[in-house]
């Protein structure tokens, strides 16, 4: 390291140094005698912008400056998944051991275990020619995991020598190559990445198979597709965390990043407490065993908060470079617009709505379009899915951080704190949610879930959004002078929304449902629809179907059929046939 500059200003998180000392654009510097860490923002002929990730108290002008030569990266090695990192992947663990519970300025510590000893398969020999993204070993990270270590990018050569299989650290060399201007370099399990930088694919897929989630309201109603993009806006207290719980725990991808970014540290607690406790569903070992966390609490500095989703991003599009399917659950990119706004402040920027940047747009739109379902170098496919969550103040959807998120996600789960204090979860507003991802998904649907699910599907949107209308009638005249027919939308809509769309993550049964059995269920509601409206049309009154207990029995299907018990359902069609031919010889 070589002393760069000297500190002669410092506002809060943001630090300058006198002239143009060398430093280079997002290069990581170390500031003052403790070290603490650091990245450039900014550049003049007559002053360096440094912010810096951690509290600066103390600081003073004259203090030194150390310039690393490298950008804000992470390190990219086996003993990622089951960690939980702070936003700069600081291994919380290792920071609580050195400093205790409170991290401790200028704390020094490697961001993996760099004594653990690996068992190492290596995956080439002497002569291949290997390139950015080939495997060159694999890894049993955990029960659930095999870590295959690559090549990075900007590497490639003929291999000269090779190491025996068996137990290295992340650090020792276990290829050597020859590059094509013949220096010869040594490769171990080890690689580094800028944060900023997405890594680089062959090729983006289009958007053709879902994220299957066993939420009913999300797989049937608003899909999100393996690589999508999607916004959990609410207020607090409707649920967001939860929902990305449910998510974290339900969906079908093979790894999970948790950023907690900006939340609350009681919050926060609570989410790594709950993730150390629950098993993962598909294998009966921990979830943690495919997860990895960032824990940035809002008592955290704000230039780490800004960071964080960058870590969260990067480390997932690593693990979708060995051909995995990543979901990152972001809570909540509101809180890191604040901290861009806090910057932003500091920095004296002419300020746009509501005091964020003007490049709080652009910044979102960034994140966002590192999803995607790619084709990676090494020809293997992966998937990064973001499920990012938006507290809005309030829960004014119309603030500038949920309206420009909307630009950049296709699937809008919007909550409604109306639905979460009636205890309905989840508590996604069906009549302002949306997913443009139903038209690309519907060749699937169709070829693995059944011929009419998208038909279904439309059918019983239609039915909520005329129950909606109809309730704006109801609310001047009462429901008592509607006709028969608009009773029956009422009396199906509740079933939809009591027997479908809400979910009970404590039943057994109903906690997670599979695309065949929410198939199942939406044919047998709209079957009863079918011979109700039959009844209706042969001027039956509304009243009399209600003296049958019908309703309240399919509403209650979510609980009684079990997910392997799918044949159940013919018993329940019979149940509405039986129905049908009473009413009829009752008022014959």
């Amino acid at each position: 390291m070589n002393i760069t500059g000297k500190i002669f200003g410092i506002n809060g998180p943001i630090v300058y140094v006198a002239g143009n000392q060398g430093f280079k654009m997002n290069e990581m510097v170390y500031v003052g005698s403790e070290r603490l860490v650091g990245e450039v923002i900014g550049l003049t002929k007559d002053r360096t912008t440094i912010q810096v990730f951690e509290e600066t108290t103390g600081l003073k002008p004259g203090q030194e400056v150390y310039s690393t030569g490298g950008a804000i990266s992470v390190t990219l090695a086996p003993g990622i998944i089951g960690n939980i990192f702070d936003g700069i992947e600081r291994p919380l663990k290792e920071i609580s051991a050195k400093s205790g519970a409170f991290i401790s300025r200028g704390v020094s510590v490697e961001s993996l275990n760099t004594s653990k000893l690996w068992d190492v398969h290596i995956t080439v020999k002497p002569g291949d020619m290997i390139y950015g993204g080939t495997i060159i070993a694999e890894v049993p990270e955990t029960s659930a995991i095999t870590h295959k270590s690559m090549v990075a990018p900007d590497i490639s050569g003929v291999v000269t020598k090779v190491a025996a299989d068996g137990k290295y650290t992340i650090h020792d060399t276990i290829v050597t190559i020859a590059e094509s201007d013949g220096k010869v370099r040594e490769l171990s399990l080890t690689q580094k990445w800028p944060i900023r930088i997405p890594r680089p694919v062959n090729k983006r897929f289009a958007s053709d198979r879902p994220l299957i989630t066993g939420q009913r309201i999300i797989d049937t109603l608003f899909p999100i597709a393996k690589g999508g993009t999607a916004a959990i806006p609410g207020g607090f207290g409707t649920g967001k965390t939860m929902t990305q719980h449910q998510l974290a725990k339900w969906s079908d991808a093979d790894i999970i990043v948790y950023i907690g970014c900006g939340e609350r540290g009681n919050e926060m607690t609570e989410v790594l407490e709950d993730f150390s406790k629950l098993v993962d569903p598909r294998s009966g070992n921990p979830l943690l065993d495919r997860t990895t966390l960032i824990a940035n609490t809002s008592n955290m500095p704000v230039a780490a908060r800004e960071a964080s989703i960058y870590t969260g991003i990067t480390l997932a599009e690593y693990y979708r470079d060995m051909g995995y399917h990543v979901a990152i659950m972001a809570d909540s990119t509101s809180r890191w617009a604040e901290a861009l706004r806090e910057l932003s402040g500091r920095l004296e920027e002419m300020p746009a709505e509501e005091g964020f940047p003007a490049y709080l747009a652009s910044r979102l739109s960034s994140f966002y379009e590192r999803a995607g379902f790619m084709q990676n170098l090494n020809g293997s496919e992966g998937s990064v899915s973001i499920i990012g969550a938006v507290s809005p103040q309030g829960g004014d959807f119309s603030e500038p951080v949920t309206q420009n998120t909307k630009r950049f996600v296709r699937c809008f789960w919007a909550l409604d704190k109306s639905l979460a204090y009636a205890r309905h979860f989840p508590a996604i507003q069906w009549l302002n949610s949306y997913s443009e991802y139903v038209d690309d998904l519907t060749p699937w649907y169709i070829s693995n879930v059944g011929s009419d699910f998208v038909e279904c599907r439309n059918k019983v949107i239609a039915i909520l959004t005329q129950e909606s209308q109809l309730n704006e009638i109801v609310k001047l005249i009462g429901s008592d002078v509607l006709p028969d027919d608009q009773k029956l939308v009422l009396e199906i809509a509740k079933v939809i929304r009591l027997g479908f769309v809400q979910q009970n993550a404590y039943h057994p049964s109903d906690t997670y449902v599979p695309l065949s059995k929410q198939l199942k269920m939406m044919q047998t509601i709209l079957y009863l629809y079918s011979k109700s409206k039959q009844l209706i049309g042969m001027s039956m009154p509304m009243s009399v179907l209600k003296e049958e207990n019908v309703f309240e029995k399919i509403i209650s299907i979510k609980y009684d059929v079990a997910n392997d018990e799918l044949n159940k359902f013919d018993d329940y069609k019979a149940m509405i046939d039986d129905f049908y031919n009473r009413v009829l010889s009752k008022n014959a």
